[in-house]
């Protein structure tokens, strides 16, 4: 039996790092700018706490500096600097991390506004994925220090020395890889730091010391010698260090609002509305959600809700925190103490991300809730816009359709928005009727009308799925598209034998004539005598059609086992229908199938050779009119 401690090689563990350690290359600048910024937030709460005096006012910023020609990269601050000690500590030892051992020592004078960005020291291993070689030279900013220099070509060892650094601060070198030359444009590190830095706490301007012209033309259009003309413009930092959603909702106005979502996410169509997260208990969380105008056919469409740890972008669209239902949003959420990884890249499975998660799906719900209860003409205007978000959260999501279901509504006949207890108000029965193309079933609207009856308004490929969802939550609820059924438009007295007799005959004719054994006939007595016949879709054959359909080509093949189940319905009230009987065989069937052309019209356009027979049969009508 042996017993020893598990040995780890370093000259095998610095190559991992290097390569597996982040998903993106260019997170190398985001780790570094962020390790400048904790320096200085370090500072300030030594500063705070008197453990620390400093110049008065200091101006404190990160520098980053783009030497194209030396290939060198180049990360300043003047924050809190290092000793030859704490470079030791920090840097030589890996993952001992400065933020987690300085948070411990402070901890009784932690501010909840001036958290430390990093948590496990690995972060500045980053610079060795595009840099041969990297050179940190900074400057404690205790009394008495001395600068320390470290130096490291990439292999596990180093060099030691003293520092040529006289300010307070840190500089990071980055000896750029030939691999890697694309970190030395311009354009590429603003962008890099536009993604990733955009607010961070601390003001980071970038510099090109070695862009040199020997001419330039300013606004007045002349040429000048360098050094002459107009005094050159004052630099401006990279980042807003104070973003809308560090501040508290009653500090903002609706212009700032909408401003932040111009700029963010570069869309001009201003949203409909917003949700503001500030919670400080039982998690620290903070966020704008926006909710912009969304199209009604969905599919390929995806909002962009930005996660940031610390006012550092993390991810886009990151599925453990924002429910899924919820990415056809656009917003921003900052929550510091999520779990993230050691890259800072992925989060970690756990159940505080759940709660997070379940946290923004209630305020999204009371946001929603609350605009129908105070402000319900303006909930209205938004619904076109918002109710596909809402009815695929319902779909997704059980818990946030509990929290909204009261505020579900329905356009009707009327363009009125009703919910769908108004709809059943007084009615025995809990059918509802909804409309899926007006045009289409424009006739059926229009009997439905002429009887004073309503019917909701469910266009979209969701709402197949949706209205299946709601029969299943609510008890003896049961939808039926307008074409389904005629109960509601029919007359229900009783026939007498002779009446029956009469429409066997009636269906006889037609059956043998249209010669359809799939298609079932029947007499109703419709309310509305100006129309001969319609054509009624079976509700439950269709939808499941429908919903087959939905799920793409894979599943579409499936929909032909459910067969149309069509039932051509002959109103007995209507003069032409009565004066069948009276014609000729020959204008009979002319009329039987003139009638059934117009019932299937009315239902869905006829397929071109029918169109065709039946442009030729309305021509011979005509003819015998005179």
């Amino acid at each position: 039996m042996a017993k020893g401690n598990i040995s780890v090689d370093s000259e095998n563990l610095f190559p991992i790092i290097k390569k597996w350690l982040y998903s993106d290359k260019d997170i190398f600048l985001r780790e570094l700018v962020s390790n400048a910024c904790d320096a200085i937030t370090k500072l300030k709460k030594l500063v705070g706490i008197g453990d620390a005096k400093i110049e008065d006012n200091p101006q404190y910023k990160v520098t980053v500096s783009i030497f194209k020609d030396a290939k060198k990269l180049v990360i300043s601050d003047n924050g809190i600097g290092m000793t030859a000690e704490e470079i030791d500590k920090y840097i030589n030892q890996i993952a001992f991390s400065g933020a987690s051992d300085f948070l411990a020592k402070y901890k009784d004078e932690e501010d909840k506004n001036s958290q430390i960005i990093g948590h496990f020291g690995l972060g500045f291993y980053s610079a060795f994925m595009v840099a041969d070689s990297v050179e940190i030279d900074s400057l404690s900013y205790q009394d008495g220090a001395k600068a320390a220099k470290w130096v490291c070509d990439g292999s596990m060892e180093f060099d030691m020395t003293d520092g040529e650094r006289t300010e307070r601060g840190t500089t990071i070198t980055l000896n750029i890889a030939e691999d890697s030359t694309e970190f030395l444009e311009e354009y590429n590190i603003r962008s890099i730091l536009n993604k990733y830095c955009s607010f961070l706490p601390t003001e980071i301007y970038i510099e090109t010391p070695d862009k040199k012209e020997e001419h330039h033309e300013c606004d007045c259009g002349h040429d000048h010698e360098d050094g002459e003309g107009h005094e050159p413009e004052e630099p401006k930092p990279i980042n807003n260090t104070n973003p809308l959603w560090m501040k508290k909702p009653s500090e903002c106005t609706d212009e700032e609002y909408k401003e932040f979502y111009r700029n963010v996410f570069m869309d001009f169509n201003e949203p409909l509305f917003w949700i503001h997260l500030n919670v400080d208990y039982p998690f620290n969380l903070k966020g704008i959600l926006y909710f912009p105008k969304i199209n009604h056919e969905f599919a390929g469409q995806e909002g962009q809700i930005k996660l940031y740890n610390n006012q550092v972008f993390v991810a886009d669209n990151v599925k453990e925190v924002i429910p899924e239902f919820l990415m056809l949003l656009k917003g921003v959420i900052d929550c510091p103490d999520l779990p993230l990884n050691v890259s800072r890249s992925f989060l970690q499975n756990d159940g505080y991300v759940k709660k997070i998660s379940a946290h923004i799906t209630k305020k999204v719900a009371d946001k929603l809730t609350s605009i129908y209860k105070n402000e319900r003409e303006n909930y209205e205007k938004y619904w076109d816009s918002i109710d596909i978000f809402i009815k695929y959260g319902c779909l997704r999501d059980e818990k946030f359709y509990d929290k909204i279901k009261d505020v579900i509504i329905y356009k009707d006949l009327n363009d009125k928005y009703i919910t769908l207890d108004e709809y059943l108000d007084g009615k025995e029965e809990k059918d509802v009727y909804y409309v899926s193309d007006s045009a289409i079933q424009s006739q059926y609207i229009n009997m439905f009308k002429n009887q004073g009856l309503n019917a909701v308004m469910l266009p979209t490929m969701m709402d197949t799925h949706f209205i299946s969802f709601i029969e299943m939550k609510q008890s003896g609820v049961k939808f039926k598209r307008i074409d389904s059924a005629i109960n509601d438009i029919s007359n229900s007295e009783e026939k007498d034998e002779a009446a029956k007799e009469q429409d066997e005959k009636l269906i006889e004719k037609f059956k043998n004539e249209i010669g359809d054994e799939s298609l079932k006939i029947e007499v109703q007595s419709l309310k509305d005598a100006s129309i001969p016949a319609v054509i009624l879709l079976g509700e439950q054959s269709r939808r499941m059609q429908e919903m087959y359909r939905s799920y793409g080509q894979q599943m579409a093949g499936m929909a032909g086992m459910f067969k149309d189940e069509f039932t051509l319905v002959l109103n007995s009230n209507n003069s032409l229908i009565q004066k069948i009987d009276t014609l000729g065989d020959e204008d009979a069937n002319l009329v039987i199938d003139h009638v059934y052309d117009l019932a299937k019209i009315s239902h869905s356009p006829l397929p071109a050779e029918q169109m065709t027979k039946f442009v030729e049969r309305s021509n011979k009508l005509l003819e015998k009119l005179f």
